[in-house]
């Protein structure tokens, strides 16, 4: 399942590979304004833009469409019933996707920044 766990360090395999969830508003991208597209981090897929980006307060970089192809599963961790979302190319996770988001769509994908890689528009 986790491709690319030979080039990650410990704490990005405990996300990606072991569907893990990385500490709310301490780390990367949560609050990054920056225009450009966020890359999954193991194969590189583009998977969301900063259009679409937006402050859900949860601490995790939220978006309301992907740009990409991601594949959604049932969670039941944790005594609760989520839908976990992941790369399609590569199946790494990403993080889950909620239905509290705002319009257009409602969607609210709550994703790990460690699951991905941004690139910016400016450079």
């Amino acid at each position: 399942m986790c491709e690319c766990k030979n080039k990650l360090a410990e704490f990005e395999k405990y996300v990606i590979c072991n569907k893990g969830t990385e500490p709310a508003f301490n780390n990367e991208y949560w609050d990054n304004k920056e225009a450009g597209i966020y890359l999954c981090k193991c194969c590189e897929s583009p998977l969301f833009s900063s259009e679409h980006k937006f402050d859900s307060g949860t601490g995790w970089p939220s978006f309301y469409i992907s740009i990409g192809e991601i594949l959604e599963g049932p969670d039941f961790s944790g005594g609760m019933v989520r839908v976990e979302v992941m790369c399609a190319n590569c199946k790494a996770h990403l993080g889950h996707l909620f239905g509290d988001g705002p319009s257009p769509t409602g969607l609210r994908y709550c994703i790990n920044s460690v699951s991905l890689k941004f690139v910016s528009k400016y450079k």
